[in-house]
């Protein structure tokens, strides 16, 4: 964040690191940026001097604007989109990506000086909000390790899957998830699930079956929306009823 705020002319100051002396931070200054894990925000927020003209703010998506105690002015910015390394990080902040704001109008003319675009997320919804941030991004990743080392035991790379992933993430932007979703358990094709269970490590069935549990949900919904109410609708909430737990 400091070096993307930098580049497009902002004076940055820091950061600041652990073990340094933060309660004059807000001194002089528009904004202190609070860029911790979500377990310490209080603390620093806590061990900062209020000023009254300084926006105190967070980067987290799961907190509102109460972590930040009694500071006159306080917001949160939080960028929708990785940042595994300073430098990648930087450059996708400058990108136009989208960020999840609230309180001070000061953070949003941060975002727009960025480049970005952003959505206000009230403090009420913000864990709801970040739950969906991390299923699309940590847990696309998560399911991704799992194509790996199953996908290492047929002799392929990840690299291989990764084109049809890229596909179906465009699927998705272009026609909604119900209709993106393809596969077995779209066709309601249940001896190719079983054949897959049967095929991979027992310690990767589990997630298995909680992927294909919300691919039949996701098709469930999306045949009862075209109103085919018999079949498949009955037989795929029927198999979704015992969880899979007989495909073992």
């Amino acid at each position: 964040m400091a070096r993307a705020l930098k580049s497009v002319g902002h004076e940055v100051s820091g950061p600041l690191t652990r073990g340094a002396n933060f309660s004059t931070a807000t001194e002089g200054v528009d904004a202190v940026i609070i860029a911790t894990s979500d377990s310490a925000i209080a603390n620093v927020a806590a061990a900062l001097t209020p000023e009254p003209e300084c926006v105190v703010l967070h980067l987290s998506g799961s907190l509102g604007l109460e972590v930040l105690g009694t500071h006159a002015r306080r917001g949160a910015m939080h960028p929708l989109v990785p940042l595994p390394t300073a430098e990648l990080g930087a450059q996708r902040l400058l990108s136009g990506v989208t960020f999840a704001v609230a309180g001070d109008e000061l953070v949003q003319e941060l975002v727009t000086s960025l480049g970005g675009t952003f959505v206000t997320v009230a403090d009420e919804d913000r864990a709801r909000y970040h739950a969906a941030a991390c299923i699309a991004a940590n847990h696309v990743v998560a399911l991704l390790g799992q194509v790996e080392r199953i996908g290492r035991e047929a002799g392929l790379s990840v690299d291989a899957f990764l084109d049809l992933t890229r596909a179906a993430v465009d699927d998705v932007a272009a026609l909604g998830p119900q209709r993106a979703l393809t596969g077995p358990a779209a066709r309601g094709d249940w001896a190719t699930l079983e054949r897959h269970l049967e095929a991979i490590d027992e310690s990767e069935r589990a997630s298995y079956r909680a992927g294909v549990g919300l691919a039949l949900e996701l098709s469930a919904t999306h045949f009862d929306a075209l109103g085919l109410e018999e079949e498949p609708v009955d037989e795929l909430l029927e198999v979704r009823a015992v969880s899979l737990s007989s495909l073992a």
